[in-house]
């Protein structure tokens, strides 16, 4: 994957997920009846598969006001950047399964663990006595696979590329994380940094730049690919 740089930073994450998108189905020669999709605020996903599908909806398959309307339904179902961030993964994965007509196909993508290895180390530096939690679980490619077994697919493929971005400074990588809805998802907020915390986490931050004074981040993007029987 190539290097992403600051152009474009508001929906770079989420584009690098449809371009990703498109290149699994077009290897794969997909071609489906109807499709689900969620997750998509650059409309890049959806138009990937208006072209190998009859019809695409635009429904949250993780809000259980939704479950009787789409069970059973999809022949193939692209999740966006959602998965993590549910309370109940494995019950997620059961339920898009269930959403599936049989030898239908799931797509999951989203931020995997690994990621953001200079983001967590400022903030560890930010509190050194006492650190919050500030950023959510993440689901490694290992730990995915495994849930998609527990989730009965009948076969299952999960894999990770990274995805790298470079920085100046700390406030332009969160600023970057809130265009994209990637904050912290945790039920409890933890409390605000200090000021003297805040500049900690700048200063750590910026210990691993380079000659051009730019930190590397790195997002490992994690997708699930599953086939139901």
């Amino acid at each position: 994957m190539a290097e992403q740089r600051r152009e474009g930073a508001a929906d770079f994450v989420f584009r690098s997920m449809a371009e990703e998108l498109e290149e699994r189905l077009s290897f794969m020669n997909v071609r489906a009846g109807t499709a689900l999709l969620s997750g998509d605020p650059t409309g890049l996903a959806r138009a990937v598969l208006a072209e190998c599908t009859e019809t695409v909806r635009t429904v949250d398959p993780f809000d259980h006001d939704e479950e009787e309307a789409i069970e059973g339904s999809f022949d193939l179902i692209a999740s966006l950047g959602a998965l993590d961030t549910v309370n109940d993964v494995p019950g997620a994965l059961i339920h898009l399964r269930n959403a599936l007509a049989p030898g239908g196909i799931v797509m999951v993508s989203f931020v995997g663990a690994g990621s953001l290895a200079n983001l967590r180390r400022a903030l560890l530096a930010a509190e050194p006595a006492r650190p919050a939690a500030r950023m959510h679980p993440m689901i490694d490619v290992q730990a995915g696979s495994a849930l998609m077994q527990r989730a009965g697919f009948a076969r299952q493929v999960a894999d990770s590329y990274p995805l790298r971005v470079r920085y100046g400074a700390l406030d332009r990588l969160v600023e970057d994380l809130r265009s994209q809805a990637l904050t912290n998802v945790l039920t409890a907020a933890p409390p605000a940094l200090s000021r003297a915390a805040l500049q900690r986490a700048r200063e750590a931050f910026v210990e691993t730049a380079d000659a051009e004074g730019r930190v590397t981040e790195i997002f490992e993007i994690v997708t699930l690919t599953g086939w139901k029987s």
